[in-house]
């Protein structure tokens, strides 16, 4: 009897730490601050279609974090010709964190999701091998019920990087909230910010 009520304590306490772990655990970013500089980078939905740009999402993400954040979007751009454009803009601006939102025009295109994840995973690798941060944010594919496209997930996973895995989605699936079929209109993009804002908080990246 004692055996079996210390195997259910052993167990208890077993469970108890996993979840504690999961808890704790998922990518942590190293602090930024004044001085420091956020690369947005994306299709229309970083550009702020849809909004005036002082109500798109990087401004208003400046505005949340006192750090300068730069919108490097680009309307109608597929995640193969973000992977072509990003060195350059990378050179150009030499950001400390970037922010990658990208792969909406892909699905919206019905391409192959294993391009889009190659695409997505390329852009990483050449993010991290330069010493840049990385945060995911994850897109829906269209459908009936939204959320996120799993290869965000997976490419988080992989790269050891933190994502935003629940906003766009949720976003996407309320019309309040939106200027067209795609783009969200300035509440939305308030909304999105403020997200990214949180995300930031909670992985190290602000104090």
């Amino acid at each position: 009897m004692r055996n079996t009520v210390r195997v259910k304590r052993l167990a208890a306490l077993l469970i108890a730490s996993v979840l504690l772990l999961t808890a704790c655990g998922g990518a942590q970013l190293d602090p930024i601050g004044p001085g420091d500089r956020i690369l947005a980078f994306g299709d229309s939905l970083t550009v702020g279609v849809g909004a005036s740009n002082s109500n798109a999402y990087p401004a208003v993400l400046q505005q949340l974090t006192d750090i300068e954040v730069i919108n490097a979007g680009a309307s109608g751009e597929t995640s193969a010709q973000g992977r072509q454009r990003l060195p350059g803009v990378l050179d150009q601006f030499q950001p400390d964190l970037v922010i990658l939102c990208h792969g909406g025009n892909d699905f919206l295109r019905r391409q192959d999701t294993n391009g889009t994840k190659a695409n997505l995973a390329a852009m990483i690798e050449l993010m991290q091998s330069r010493g840049i941060q990385v945060v995911l944010i994850g897109v829906p594919e269209p459908g009936l019920f939204l959320s996120s496209a799993r290869l965000y997930e997976e490419l988080a996973t992989q790269y050891d990087v933190p994502v935003e895995n629940n906003i766009m989605a949720d976003l996407q699936g309320n019309a309040s909230l939106k200027s067209d079929q795609v783009h969200l209109n300035g509440e939305g993009y308030r909304q999105f910010a403020q997200a990214v804002s949180a995300l930031l908080y909670d992985t190290g990246a602000l104090p």
